[in-house]
């Protein structure tokens, strides 16, 4: 992968980035995202933020080989601490780590996404997370994608900043509004493949000397969720 041939994950990522924004690539590693997007046209410049040197200087070499040094700047901070109001960011992704970690870095320095009015985000685990956070943060998802590639299945979360009240079922949370919508191979195999997790977890429990009866009954009443799911999604 390089910045002319994105992974199918950040190609999907980089559908949802708007025409003329001003984007803030949280963890880019190489800045591939963004530097890709400048040469297409599709944004108008941005920051690339790496909380890790060897990265940083990676995504800072990126930036200067294409000659984007004045458009793009790579910086060394800690998630959303990349952004400085000078930067005047509209646009932020975060591709490429836990559900938890994306949440945590949102919710830390909240107050750097001011004048953001998009977010594009692509857990690796614990999508439900990042809808929660999203629910109560004023932002509404606008779409969402599943895909399959080199043997992981991806999530793409898109949400807008918005005045409504948004408010997700239990299923929504877990699925996905839109993934629950649109079921395609990739999310029945994810759901699959968490089902058997899942009973393979509850074997072992009634299994133990002491039945932990609490744990026991919620993840049998998460099994029950997600094999009704599987079977609307397989209908």
């Amino acid at each position: 992968m390089d910045a002319d041939h994105l992974s199918r994950r950040l190609a999907t990522v980089a559908r949802y980035i708007p025409q003329g924004s001003r984007l803030a690539d949280i963890g880019t590693d190489h800045a591939y995202l963004p530097v890709n997007l400048l040469k297409r046209g599709i944004i108008a410049g941005g920051v690339a933020g790496e909380v890790v040197r060897g990265p940083f200087e990676n995504a800072q070499h990126e930036i200067q080989r294409e000659g984007f040094s004045d458009r793009l700047t790579a910086r060394l901070a800690n998630g959303l601490q990349a952004i400085e109001p000078g930067d005047h960011v509209d646009t932020v992704a975060i591709a490429g780590m836990g559900g938890t970690l994306i949440t945590n870095i949102l919710t830390q320095d909240f107050d750097r996404l001011a004048g953001v009015t998009r977010l594009v985000l692509q857990p690796n685990v614990s999508a439900n997370q990042i809808r929660q956070f999203l629910m109560t943060h004023g932002f509404k998802l606008v779409a969402e994608e599943i895909l399959a590639e080199d043997g992981h299945i991806y999530e793409v979360l898109v949400a807008d900043r918005t005045t409504e009240t948004v408010s997700y079922t239990a299923d929504e949370l877990r699925f996905g509004p839109f993934l629950l919508a649109a079921p395609n191979d990739a999310f029945i195999a994810k759901w699959q493949h968490e089902a058997q997790r899942t009973r393979e977890v509850l074997q072992q429990m009634q299994g133990a000397k002491q039945v932990p009866t609490a744990k026991v009954a919620a993840l049998t009443a998460e099994l029950h969720q997600i094999e009704e799911v599987l079977a609307h999604a397989r209908a």
